[in-house]
């Protein structure tokens, strides 16, 4: 009986650019973030003997997605047999419900499904380690679709840590029908530091490998890890708040104050994020600075995201690009605002999807498809 298991998606809560190093990527300092919103990937496979080679079949329903060695899925399973010694034949399915190359990690997080799915299907499993590795080579958005929830990525985002998870907090993702070349965003952002490299690969640039850029991803990574003590689940940070242990009492506790909703919670995680950052300029993603010049529209569906800040009410507590897009989120109190994010959103001709954020005890729960 096949496998079916949920690939689900991301966003990234913050993104800083960093200079070029070895091999010609950049380095990034970003929190990712899995969202509900998922694709299907159903895996079926049979171990082969008798020194047969292993066999491949990937079909799909959506027609821009590659069906051959191209494509993630094919990648991580053929390699994975390689890593366990196993020939196989084995069928893969891809269920596309999120847009294509949208900056959410579909493919990454379809990848990962299918390493899931082949695992169990085959009843073998890499260790740890050994599948964090694989994912790495097969993308750089891979690693973190194996840990879910919060997730601090560094050098090209594929180095992983888990971080302590926010709550489940409400999201609108908004798909703009615009596409964005992660490649050109790249020496926009080389062209736009004054680099002269004019694209990624090149390691020639004195100003993207000074100590500046370094230095700037190294705080603004002790910036992220030090929301450990923000929102570490039964522990009192510096916040003085705790984060109560059972999922059905949803109180905050302040010193020895209670105050009674989890939105609660959500908002001071969150607005502890927002405002973490380098000097004052707080939780950023750098590829809107060279996106949204060359997509004012992005900027403008960003601004319906945020909604009304005069008055105050329906605003997002935080909104932004993910990845280098188009996709963008905002994250919101309730559903109410949520909802009349998604109507500002929907009303300009965008798409706009009502979601949550997907804690890492939860990511794991839901994950196979029974």
């Amino acid at each position: 009986m096949a496998t079916r298991v949920r690939s689900y998606s991301k966003i990234n809560l913050g993104l800083a650019i960093g200079p070029v190093r070895g091999g010609g990527f950049h380095g990034l300092a970003t929190l990712y973030q899995t969202l509900g919103l998922h694709d299907f990937v159903t895996v079926s496979a049979r171990a082969l003997s008798g020194g047969v080679a292993s066999r491949i079949v990937l079909t799909t329903n959506n027609s821009r997605v590659p069906v051959d060695a191209r494509n993630t899925c094919w990648k991580m399973v053929e390699k994975a047999l390689a890593r366990l010694g196993v020939a196989a034949e084995v069928s893969i399915y891809i269920e596309k419900r999120l847009p294509v190359q949208g900056g959410m990690g579909a493919g990454s997080a379809n990848a990962a499904a299918a390493l899931l799915g082949l695992e169990r299907e085959l009843g073998v499993a890499l260790p740890g380690v050994e599948r964090l590795r694989l994912a790495s080579e097969v993308g750089s958005d891979v690693p973190l679709f194996l840990l879910g929830g919060a997730v601090l990525g560094l050098g090209r985002g594929e180095m992983v840590f888990p971080m302590p998870d926010f709550p489940r907090t409400w999201c609108v993702v908004a798909v703009p029908e615009v596409g964005v070349s992660t490649p050109q965003a790249f020496r926009d952002w080389d062209e736009k530091q004054g680099s002269g490299a004019g694209n990624q690969g090149s390691d020639d640039s004195a100003g993207l490998t000074s100590g500046a850029g370094a230095d700037r991803l190294d705080e603004l990574s002790l910036a992220y890890a030090s929301l450990s003590a923000i929102t570490g689940e039964g522990k009192c940070g510096t916040s003085g708040i705790v984060r109560v242990q059972s999922p059905d009492d949803k109180r905050v506790v302040s010193g020895e104050n209670q105050t009674g909703a989890m939105n609660d919670l959500a908002e001071n995680a969150l607005l502890a994020l927002v405002r973490t950052g380098i000097g004052s300029d707080g939780l950023h993603n750098d590829f809107e600075d060279v996106v949204f010049p060359q997509h004012p529209s992005l900027r403008a569906i960003k601004r319906q995201l945020m909604g009304d800040s005069a008055s105050g009410e329906d605003t997002a507590l935080y909104a932004a690009l993910s990845g280098s897009g188009s996709a963008l989120f905002g994250l919101y109190r309730s559903e109410a605002e949520a909802r009349e994010a998604q109507r500002r959103v929907q009303e300009s001709g965008t798409k706009a999807l009502v979601t949550a954020t997907l804690p890492r005890e939860d990511y794991w729960a839901e994950m196979f498809a029974e």
